[in-house]
């Protein structure tokens, strides 16, 4: 296929245009042909040379994100390469690179604050970073908690306040792991993701379950309830957005779902006012 036999000829270009020096390897004996062996391309990028080989071929073998990422650092390719290379591996544009940014802008905040529904703002490996009165109304106060313990997929997963019904419970939890997977494919710092996916195969059995399924969810809206004592239970229908100019920052966002849930909210930030 012509996709693959320009991959190859743009893998051994790439490869041909570094010396060892230039990946911090000796520079050796004099070789016979320009740049990096596949050998030592396959492990700098921590492949395997077979694997490496027959991608460099063209043949039809798939490698993950993580390792697409790798490769293009090893072989230092710039921002368009990269893109390229994604193009032609994986006909998708690459994960975007970000920078977690966990300043909330002050227009941010103004504006979440004058919202009169709950809304939160969330990272790529879902830590919460901002919040408005009605977020720690309805679910949760975040202030008192230190950054590793606001992770909201943690929260979700692991609090004994969503297991109350079981089914519901598994539900969300499908739910919430096929969303998260989504988002680990697309993140360029799978480091992070990592460690949060190995303490949850520690603590939650349906993580495992969930884990191990192929389902995954590019987007997040969905009804949830909230059990208020004095007020009612609130249902929400939350979606999110990115936040423009803010490099992986999530704005959730969870309106009333009907008119009883409206004229509770409204009850509730009467109360919070």
């Amino acid at each position: 296929m012509a996709h693959r036999e320009e991959l190859s000829r743009f893998l051994k270009s790439a490869r041909a245009r570094l010396s060892p020096t230039d990946v911090g390897l000796p520079a050796g004996e004099r070789r016979r042909t320009q740049g990096l062996r596949r050998e030592e391309v396959a492990a700098l990028a921590g492949m395997s040379v077979t694997w490496y080989t027959w991608f460099e071929q063209g043949r039809e073998v798939q490698l993950s994100v993580p390792m697409i990422e790798r490769l293009g650092r090893t072989l230092r390719l710039d921002a368009n390469e990269r893109e390229f290379l994604f193009a032609l591996a994986q006909h998708r544009p690459p994960p975007l690179e970000t920078q977690i940014d966990e300043d909330i802008r002050p227009a941010t905040q103004h504006m979440m604050d004058s919202l009169s529904i709950p809304a939160l703002i969330i990272v790529e490996d879902w830590t919460v970073i901002g919040w408005n009165p009605l977020v720690t109304r309805a679910f949760r106060d975040y202030a008192p908690l230190p950054r590793n313990q606001r992770n909201l997929f943690k929260i979700l997963m692991l609090s004994d306040r969503y297991r109350s019904d079981p089914d519901h419970f598994r539900e969300m939890g499908h739910r919430l792991v096929a969303r998260f997977k989504w988002d680990y494919s697309r993140t360029s710092k799978p480091e992070i993701f990592d460690a949060i996916i190995a303490e949850m195969m520690e603590q939650s059995d349906l993580f495992r379950e969930c884990w191990q399924e192929s389902t995954i969810l590019p987007y997040s809206e969905h009804v949830n309830i909230a059990l208020m004592p004095g007020v009612g239970d609130i249902s929400f229908w939350h979606s999110s957005y990115a936040v423009e100019g803010a490099p992986g920052q999530r704005l959730i966002l969870f309106a009333p779902l009907d008119e009883a849930s409206a004229a509770r909210l409204t009850k509730l930030a009467a109360d919070t006012r």
